[in-house]
């Protein structure tokens, strides 16, 4: 079974007309996610791609059913796409915008604050469940159902350790892009408390990186929790310069904080097994399987 989305899952796009949004539109529907409509203010009542179009998120969905969003949307209007779409009280929104402004992002975070609406991202690869829903941008093709739930900060380490994952015969019961951006929607906390009660994730991966205290903030939980289905962690920018942004927003360490050493030390002592580098990741997670047999 996966988290967050399903067979059930019924997709709107905002921002479906413009080329990002109409090339991964056709990716997601190509590997069979129920994309049901677009929303591009000022184009309703026209289709593309052999769906309606809706000038609002709430027509579109009042008209599809829709539950799902996805958000292709520049950066100015993002904010204003993903609180419009929050308050249409879409049960899951996926932001891959980025390069969000931060104090808009805040105004969204305020906005989620009560609301039916889960956000991932912005800055989100999406969400993957193999062989039954694909909401996101990510590649395909080395994935495969399996055990093993997978939370990122990294879109491209993402795929690298799908790929060893199912080299190691496991697969995947669903990967979480959760966003690279410093304020952001669903937590890597959260999204691990997702996957330790769903009965068909057997262990989980959390790739981690510099900047922010997520890492920290999971791994507080991890200790408090003590969870039986082993969980294995990489944490990426060890050698990383201080100060200097590493890839996108969040991955930064000002003034010693959010350090790489400092996220390891508090997983390994919430008894967490951290990947000593990026290519063992696959093999990690085997053998903590394996040992929790």
């Amino acid at each position: 079974m996966a988290i967050l989305i399903d067979h059930d899952t019924r997709i709107m796009v905002q921002g479906m007309t413009g080329w990002a949004g109409t090339h991964h539109t056709i990716q997601m529907m190509e590997y069979g996610a129920k994309v049901v409509a677009g929303v591009r203010p000022g184009k309703g009542g026209r289709s593309h791609l052999n769906l309606p179009i809706f000038d609002t998120v709430a027509e579109a969905k009042g008209a599809t059913g829709a539950n799902a969003s996805i958000i292709f949307v520049p950066p100015a209007t993002a904010a204003a796409a993903m609180i419009e779409a929050i308050e249409a009280e879409i049960p899951l929104v996926v932001t891959v915008t980025e390069r969000v402004p931060a104090l808009d992002m805040v105004r969204v975070r305020e906005a989620l604050k009560g609301s039916r609406t889960r956000l991932v991202g912005a800055n989100s690869q999406g969400v993957l469940a193999p062989g039954i829903c694909k909401l996101g941008v990510m590649a395909t093709g080395s994935e495969r159902p399996g055990g093993v739930g997978i939370v990122s900060r990294s879109a491209s380490l993402t795929s690298e350790v799908v790929a060893q994952v199912t080299a190691a015969g496991l697969g995947q019961s669903t990967t979480v892009g959760v966003g690279g951006d410093a304020i952001h929607g669903l937590g890597m906390r959260e999204c691990l408390e997702l996957f330790l009660a769903d009965p068909e994730t057997d262990g989980v991966v959390l790739i981690g990186e510099i900047g922010g205290s997520e890492e920290q903030e999971v791994a507080d939980y991890i200790a408090q929790v003590r969870p039986a289905k082993p969980i294995v962690a990489l944490i990426v920018g060890a050698h990383a310069p201080r100060e200097r942004r590493m890839g996108h927003a969040g991955a930064l360490t000002i003034g010693g904080s959010g350090e790489a050493a400092a996220k390891v030390a508090a997983l390994e002592r919430a008894g967490v097994t951290v990947a000593s580098s990026a290519h063992l990741v696959g093999r990690t997670i085997a053998e903590a399987l394996a040992g929790a047999r």
